[in-house]
């Protein structure tokens, strides 16, 4: 089973998943998907080899774990972390560990195979994001958990197992580290200046036009001053929130199209690179807070992390931000219906994993 250590040098919690490791290899398949038990589970009419799903949107009448959803939402095969488990603390000597309880789901974006996120329909793109909200919204009912990371990996340079687009949930009973140090910030800049920092940002940026990539009514994509990687990308939004749970069907049509816009760039762009994109929201216990702003963070994986990085800390980026931000500003983006699959596009016999 799971487990959760905490470092008592730094206070870092790391998930110990040894299941995780148990994981199958990957398979070959044909480009219908269902050659036998060599498929992708992800695909319309494979339903029966995950999970039983715990979401979806499907039409009226349609059964659950059958053909006909458009989203679907079904627990990991291969949990870092699991609802079964109690939530018992521990310690060992200097050490402090609880067991590993949580919940790990994966969002299967459209049942159509060669799909990728920025070439699905805007009300597709809409579906996901309010599906995200909804999970998140139930499963900060279960008082053993504390936060809900949702994040998309895509390329097997950003650790992605299965080819069909998806993305996923992790909740955990403690706060990430990344957003714990985002919540120190805002909280330290919000007791000096008595304002927002992101908010702050945004209205910098906007001034100084060089980093930004789209602006809209409700959300500013820019790269951050000081972006760690090449084409960092951050999405936030313009009304103050710390909570995307909170976010309203307005909020979710503005989001969809930027995040269409913004990945539609970097995949037309940067010619498809693998990337991933995380939600850095709220702790669930946590109401609305003036000093903290949910956001949208998107990182292609085009630089490899060495020595240096994870031994310092310090991130080397080699394309400057204003460069980045000017690149993609001038990529064209055709509209959502316009876009073509990428098998449209090439044509190749699709593989898949069987596990995610």
């Amino acid at each position: 089973m799971p487990e959760l250590r905490k470092d008592p040098i730094v206070g870092r919690w790391v998930v110990i998943a040894n299941e995780r490791a148990k994981r199958p290899g990957e398979r070959k398949v044909d480009t219908s998907g269902r050659a036998g038990d060599e498929l992708c589970p992800f695909c319309e009419g494979n339903e029966a080899h995950t999970p039983p799903e715990v979401a979806a949107f499907r039409p009226h009448g349609s059964h659950p774990n059958g053909p006909g959803w458009r989203v679907r939402v079904v627990p990991n095969r291969f949990p870092a972390l699991r609802v079964e488990e109690n939530l018992e603390k521990h310690g060992d000597g200097i050490y402090d560990g609880m067991a590993g309880v949580g919940a790990h789901e994966v969002i299967i974006e459209t049942p159509e195979h060669h799909r990728t996120m920025a070439s699905l329909r805007p009300e597709s793109i809409r579906e996901v994001l309010w599906i995200y909200r909804d999970r998140l919204l139930d499963l900060k009912n279960d008082r053993r958990f504390v936060h809900g990371m949702l994040f998309k990996n895509v390329g097997q340079a950003a650790g992605s197992t299965i080819a069909h687009t998806h993305s996923q949930l992790v909740v955990t009973p403690v706060v990430p580290p990344a957003v714990q140090e985002e919540l120190n910030g805002g909280r330290a800049f919000f007791e000096y200046r008595g304002r927002c920092v992101y908010c702050d940002m945004i209205r910098q940026e906007l001034a100084d036009e060089r980093r930004i990539v789209l602006d809209t009514s409700g959300f500013t994509a820019f790269c951050p001053y000081a972006s760690r990687f090449p084409f960092e990308i951050w999405i936030v939004p313009k009304h103050h929130s710390s909570r995307f749970d909170h976010i309203a069907k307005a909020g979710v049509d503005d989001l969809g199209h930027v995040l269409h816009e913004v990945l539609s760039k970097l995949e037309r762009g940067l010619d498809g690179p693998a990337y991933n994109y995380y939600v850095h929201t709220s702790p669930f216990d946590q109401h609305e807070s003036p000093h903290y702003h949910w956001h949208l963070e998107v990182i292609p994986r085009l630089s490899a992390v060495g020595g240096f990085e994870w031994g310092s800390g310090l991130h080397i980026n080699p394309v400057a931000p204003e460069s980045a931000a000017a690149f993609l500003r001038e990529v064209d983006v055709p509209p959502a219906s316009a876009v073509a699959t990428p098998a449209e596009r090439t044509r190749e016999p699709r593989r898949a994993l069987v596990r995610v």
